[in-house]
Parts: structure tokens; C-alpha cells; sequence
């Protein structure tokens, strides 16, 4: 089901980033990475993903702001596609502005496994 499935990871820990990308890779996901906001919104300026995993601290633009952006765009396809938020923020706040802001799912890094992070994409794209 994953083939052909286009993923942004956002995400600036090195090596979390790592470890996320080869488990959706062995899934079969295709992966495009990008550890702060500017490259995000410019891979999504390039390229149709089937699903954004988002990070909310991040140099330069931070994920409120990308998902703020690409809630905004013009692109109808760029515009929908679902976006996770994995963060460390696990505030009522932060979950709330993220859900405002258009988040499909909010995740908080230390409370799910890479298992599980994979179980919220499926669900997102209906697998």
C-alpha cells in the first residue's frame, strides 16, 4: 500500500530524522527530507506529497509557520494534503493552535514509537 507514497519529513535532529526516514523508507514510502521550514516550503513548492510529517521547532520558519503557508498556498493538491506535527510540544496550547492552524495530527515525539508514527500515516492516507 505505502509504493508510490510521497513523504516530506521536516524535521532538524539529524538523527531522529535518520531513524524516521529509514523505517518509512522500509515500508516503502518515498521519502524527501528537509530539517528546517525554508526547505520544507520548497519541496512542497516542487514536489506532490501524499502526506507532510512536520516538526514544530525549527530553524529559520518554524512549523507553525509552514503549515500556516501551506495551508495558504494556491496549489489545491500542496493546500490538502495532510500534515502530521511530531514535536517535543506537548502543551494543550500547541496541539490547539496546531489543529487551528490545519494539522491533521498531532503527535508528540516522546509518547509515540516509530510503529506508531507509521499506524498515523496509514490512517491518514486511508490505508
Amino acid at each position: 500500500m505505502a509504493k508510490d507514497k510521497k513523504i516530506l519529513l521536516v524535521e532538524d535532529d539529524s538523527f531522529l530524522r535518520e531513524i524516521i526516514f529509514k523505517r518509512l523508507a522500509k515500508e516503502g514510502f518515498v521519502v524527501t527530507e528537509a530539517e528546517d521550514g525554508e526547505k520544507a516550503l520548497l519541496a512542497v513548492d516542487k514536489e506532490k506529497f501524499d502526506l507532510i510529517l512536520l516538526d514544530i521547532l525549527l530553524p529559520s520558519i518554524n512549523g507553525f509557520e509552514v503549515l500556516q503557508k501551506i495551508r495558504s498556498l494556491e496549489d489545491e493538491n500542496a493546500k490538502k494534503v495532510p500534515v502530521i506535527m511530531l514535536s517535543n510540544l506537548g502543551e494543550e496550547t500547541d496541539i490547539k493552535k496546531a489543529m487551528e492552524f490545519g494539522a491533521n495530527n498531532y503527535l508528540v515525539k516522546a509518547h509515540f514509537t516509530t510503529e506508531e508514527i507509521i499506524e498515523k500515516i496509514r490512517e491518514e492516507l486511508g490505508e
